[in-house]
């Protein structure tokens, strides 16, 4: 089988080929201390339940502090033995081009919660970022408790449709040879 435009095996091969290697990532000076933390096999391996971890710590990140993600994301994924370079990749949701949209977002969903109406009377930058900081961070926190946890069980979900998938059409294959 091709690996075509929109099959998995394509974008897996194009993200292997950007990403460093483990090896190259684990030779790097600032990691050498912490190489014998980050090189247990799971965290670099595509397991149902590291890349479900992984997909849950990048989301996780990606919403809950907005600059250094991708060290934060990989030290947790060491702590819970995630993926890391599924964590990695997945804190990219919140890039410099879509984190202002995700900041708006976040404001509304924590300004729904808590009550509050407008942020526009609000005198002086001080005062703006007193009233509009308290629903942003608690709209980024919601985002970042329930994405992780949606992000976990989707792939944990689409992980086991993608084995009975293989399942059934090796069985369905094997039915057709037994018949002829």
């Amino acid at each position: 089988m091709k690996n075509n435009f929109f099959s998995p095996q394509h974008w897996l091969g194009k993200a292997r080929a950007a990403l460093p290697s483990r090896e190259v990532i684990l030779s790097s000076p600032l990691l050498r201390p912490l190489a014998h933390r980050i090189s247990h096999p799971k965290l670099w391996h595509l397991q149902r339940e590291s890349v479900a971890r992984g997909v849950a710590v990048g989301l996780f990140w990606a919403f809950a502090f907005p600059v250094a993600q991708v060290l934060l994301a990989a030290a947790h994924c060491a702590w819970c033995r995630g993926n890391i370079p599924v964590a990695a990749g997945v804190t990219l949701v919140t890039n410099p081009i879509t984190f202002g949209f995700w900041l708006w977002l976040a404001y509304q969903l924590g300004a729904a919660v808590m009550g509050v109406t407008s942020a526009t009377s609000v005198e002086g930058a001080s005062g703006w970022l007193a009233t509009v900081g308290g629903p942003t961070v608690l709209g980024m926190g919601m985002f970042a408790l329930i994405g992780a946890a949606l992000g976990y069980w989707t792939v944990k979900w689409m992980w086991m449709l993608h084995v009975q998938s293989k399942r059934r059409r090796r069985c369905s294959s094997a039915a057709v040879r037994m018949d002829v």
